[in-house]
């Protein structure tokens, strides 16, 4: 089996399909680390992880350090609030004194897209992109992949339905790049401000009635507006937005028997997504959770531990 191509996990863009798949089944292993008593293995000691957080995350950031530690390694919070940054050191420095006390991988998320691209091109050390702006958000789009094959066996001829604010989602792209690369069909919806000019050339199909395009999914990915991205609202109110965009249970009968429910979180109840169905039988939305520790131990021995990532071979 052939390690990732790359020493950086910037995006699922230029990903291969093969590479997904190792991401993939290599998170399958890790699953069963997390339901032990002692949810841990050596195969990271000694490595050392960054968590580089620009932007605010709960379950990125948190996954990111369990998965750290589950592996051995000594992973490490970053707050730009107590750090340097405030003070206005750049990036570039920032990154460059923390590769310098031999840090090993880097997880960035910050609010410029391209940031992590930045960072990799100029360190030596492993970076994971955590999130950059509206750009990319590869390992929420890897464990999407990851919860929806735990269910339905295959991504391949399946028709995945994302909902809300395409525009301003890096999630939506980095999933529209994966489930294209793996054979899956992408509808989007929203309303005409939420959905970006011209974005069928990526051979997506875009539907701006929601009842009409319920009855065609399998999946159903339901995403949050991203108000802290917009310069002006571009929707009338939330009220609007939720008369037509939000997933309720009368909604949820124009669905296929077995569809599954998705959101990247954090959820605002009431405006993209009922909590009834939030919380009812469709909903994946903690499965999704759990599986982003899995996928990110993945990523993270593949980058560090894997045989020949640092020319050591993986502990055992």
């Amino acid at each position: 089996m052939l390690p990732l191509k790359s020493k950086d996990l910037l995006g699922i863009e230029h990903l291969g399909v093969d590479e997904i798949n190792l991401i993939l089944d290599t998170a399958e292993s890790f699953i069963e680390v997390s339901e032990r008593n002692i949810k841990k293995v050596p195969t990271l000691r000694g490595k050392t992880i960054i968590n580089f957080f620009y932007e605010p995350s709960t379950r990125t950031r948190i996954s990111f350090e369990i998965a750290a530690k589950r592996l051995s390694a000594d992973a490490i919070n970053f707050s730009t609030s107590t750090s340097s940054v405030s003070k206005g050191e750049t990036l570039i420095d920032t990154v460059r004194n923390l590769e310098a006390m031999h840090s090993d991988v880097i997880v960035i998320r910050h609010s410029i897209p391209g940031a992590a691209q930045f960072i990799g091109s100029r360190l030596k050390s492993r970076i994971i992109n955590a999130g950059d702006g509206a750009h990319e958000h590869p390992t929420q789009a890897l464990l999407d992949m990851l919860t929806i094959r735990q269910r339905l066996n295959t991504l391949q001829n399946i028709t995945v339905l994302i909902v809300g604010d395409i525009s301003h989602s890096r999630v939506a792209r980095s999933d529209i790049f994966g489930f294209l690369k793996m054979g899956a069909k992408v509808i989007l919806c929203g309303p005409p401000t939420f959905i970006p000019v011209e974005i069928e050339k990526l051979g997506v199909e875009v539907e701006f009635n929601l009842e009409k395009a319920i009855p065609r999914a399998d999946v159903i990915m339901m995403l949050r507006i991203q108000v802290e991205r917009q310069f002006s609202m571009l929707i009338p109110s939330l009220r609007e937005y939720a008369k037509f965009f939000c997933l309720t249970p009368e909604r949820m009968k124009l669905a296929r028997p077995g569809a599954l429910v998705m959101h990247p979180g954090p959820i605002n109840r009431g405006v993209e997504l009922d909590p009834r169905v939030a919380d009812g039988p469709y909903s994946i939305i903690l499965d999704q959770v759990t599986n982003g520790v899995a996928v990110r131990m993945a990523l993270l021995f593949l980058l560090a531990g894997r045989p020949g990532a640092d020319g050591n071979p993986a502990p055992l």
